[in-house]
């Protein structure tokens, strides 16, 4: 193993999915943290997509972007906002990444001789993929088990835990079950029967969880706590409440009242004579739930019926508003059902507009009005990624005169390709994981308005997109007063966009929205916020 005793905490689910263990996982970690503990967060993920990448938002809510240009699960996007930490591809693992790899071993003859099988190939490849992490020195590394104990996708990994705790040894490693304690109307209480249905299950495949988190809409009286603490052979300051709270934000607080990370650092048999500061975390908080002044902002998008779909988005606005009091209400607009007729009625009362990024030509003409309403009315605006793309396409359509231009996503034979593949991507066949990914340099031209933002001329944000601003339109762009003020210094791809004589009109190639945590809001964000707030005033 590593040089420092890494110990391991598996976070596993039941009775329902999507109970919130990437928020718990989060705060645990942020609370570790803050004891002086040097720890880090990984997803297991039980489908057999290699990565998110390819997935329909409308399932799995938006793809997330390392650093190292992986893409990943969007609870890895919490982790990284709750630690103020970047992840990398080895924080997120999915089946089909595991069976790739194995085959890949097979084809070449690493296992000449012998039958590969779920155990011990799979597993030992799930192994592999949980400890190699172990090589960056963390003192705690937490795996978050993706799916529900009981489900076939995810028996591998519950086998693997079982596995890795014989091994690893006593108080090296501890189970966090989260379970869901139904609450009865008619009866007036909450049910454990499913918490210990769910435990049995767990124990059926060889494991023992230590610690109990239970999501609940009510309080848990005593008399069920130690039933829960009881039946589910847990001691019963191991049963931790987990109740429904009005923000995210406040369950590291809520988990820490009940000592949570004692309990965890107990079983881990680990000592920190450091209480857990959560000084700055109280502050956001505070600004957050007590703002000074409200902003309505438009996001424009098309996947808004599920707005995880746009989660990175809504919680940069979160950090970006705390920091500077104010409350932004996101108004989700829906691109397809926008018209010549309606536009003005849908964004009628905004300070704001935000055009979301995405793929695909669905309701791209409705982003393109948007676009159009927010220049010719003086409304500040933010284009991420397709965002710009379509700031673009107005442009080049409105402006320069050239109202057949388009972007070859969209149009592969229109007059003017305003919007292009780059030469490299003109060949690509495989669609998963083959975009712009991960973090690129951007050199921001002196006295821009992109300048006075970041307060510097070189900067680094992440990307996930294949198309780029087809620069030989550059000229006409910036002599008809819509400039590119950030440029990729190894390749000269226009990054970012922006209008001097408007209030905000800046579009950029990347996803600012990545990189904004609770502890560095991010700076692009503020500035939109501050330019919301004039237009109010």
């Amino acid at each position: 193993m590593s040089k420092k005793n890494t110990k391991y905490i598996f976070v596993t689910g039941g009775v329902t999915s999507s109970l919130g263990k990437g928020i718990v996982s989060a705060s645990l970690g942020l609370l570790l943290k803050s004891r002086g503990f040097n720890v880090t967060i990984q997803k297991l993920d039980p489908y057999i997509n290699i990565d998110p990448g390819t997935l329909n938002p409308y399932e799995h809510g938006e793809c997330y972007v390392t650093e190292d240009g992986a893409e990943t699960d969007l609870d890895l996007g919490h982790y990284e906002r709750y630690l103020d930490a970047p992840t990398s591809q080895n924080n997120n693992v999915t089946t089909g990444k595991i069976y790739q790899t194995v085959i890949e071993k097979e084809r070449k003859g690493d296992f000449l001789g012998k039958t590969v099988q779920v155990i011990p190939h799979i597993t030992n490849e799930i192994k592999r993929r949980i400890k190699i992490l172990s090589k960056q020195n963390y003192d705690i590394i937490i795996t978050e088990i993706g799916g529900t104990v009981g489900d076939i996708e995810s028996l591998p990994y519950i086998e693997t835990v079982r596995q890795l705790k014989w091994e690893l040894g006593e108080k090296n490693s501890m189970v966090i079950h989260l379970t869901l304690l139904p609450y009865l109307a008619s009866s007036g209480e909450l049910k454990t029967k499913p918490s210990q249905h769910s435990v049995r299950q767990l124990m059926e495949s060889g494991i023992m969880a230590d610690v109990l988190v239970c999501r609940t809409e009510h309080k848990i009286p005593k008399d069920q706590r130690a039933k829960l603490a009881q039946f589910c052979n847990v001691s019963l300051d191991n049963v931790i409440e987990c109740k429904d709270l009005e923000t995210i934000y406040e369950v590291p607080m809520y988990l820490q009242k009940q000592n949570f990370d004692d309990v965890v650092l107990k079983e881990l048999d680990l000592k920190s004579d450091k209480e857990a500061d959560l000084k700055d975390w109280k502050t956001f908080l505070k600004k957050f739930q007590n703002p000074k002044r409200t902003v309505e902002i438009a996001l424009v998008g098309k996947y808004i019926s599920l707005q995880d779909s746009y989660i990175s988005i809504a919680e940069a606005f979160k950090h970006a508003g705390a920091d500077l009091e104010t409350e932004v209400k996101i108004r989700w607009v829906y691109s397809g059902d926008l018209t010549k007729e309606n536009i003005k009625e849908s964004l009628e009362g905004v300070s704001g507009i935000l055009v979301a990024p995405g793929f695909g030509d669905r309701g791209i003409e409705g982003k393109i009005l948007t676009a159009q309403y927010a220049r010719e009315n003086k409304v500040p605006m933010l284009g991420i990624c397709l965002g710009m793309q379509i700031m673009t396409i107005e442009f080049a359509r409105n402006v320069l005169g050239y109202t057949k231009s388009n972007s070859m996503e969209f149009d592969t034979s229109t007059e003017h390709p305003v919007i292009s593949l780059m030469e490299e991507q003109k060949n690509v066949v495989d669609k998963g994981g083959t975009m712009r990914l991960g973090a690129w340099k951007c050199a921001v031209k002196n006295g821009s308005k992109l300048n006075e933002i970041y307060g510097s001329k070189n900067i680094s944000e992440r990307h996930r997109h294949r198309y780029e601003f087809n620069s030989e339109y550059i000229q006409e762009f910036e002599k008809n007063g819509f400039l590119a003020t950030g440029t990729n210094p190894e390749t000269g791809l226009v990054e970012a966009l922006e209008m001097p004589d408007h209030p905000f009109y800046v579009g950029v190639q990347y996803h600012p929205e990545y990189k904004s945590t609770v502890a560095t809001p991010h700076p692009l964000f503020r500035a939109f916020i501050k330019a919301c707030e004039k237009q109010i005033k």
